[in-house]
């Protein structure tokens, strides 16, 4: 089985066009703007709890607010 054919942990990715994996590789992304847009795609799927969207939401926020930090230490 090709990797890529494989989701451990749910399915929440599987129904998707492309994947975040796909989309953060394709685009040569940082490993902060990877997270981000890891969480912003999947917070909707987060179905058993509006507290469990929140979460994602913040974590995506959290991934921006420290690739800003980190650039502004350049």
């Amino acid at each position: 089985m090709n990797p890529k054919d494989k989701q451990v942990g749910g399915s929440h990715y599987k129904d998707l066009s492309i994947t975040p994996t796909e989309y953060i590789i394709r685009n040569k992304l940082d490993w902060f703007s990877g997270n981000a847009i890891k969480y912003i795609t999947r917070w909707k799927f987060k179905h058993n709890s509006l507290d469990n969207q929140i979460c994602d939401i913040d974590k995506a926020i959290h991934y921006l607010e420290l690739l800003k930090s980190y650039l502004n230490q350049k």
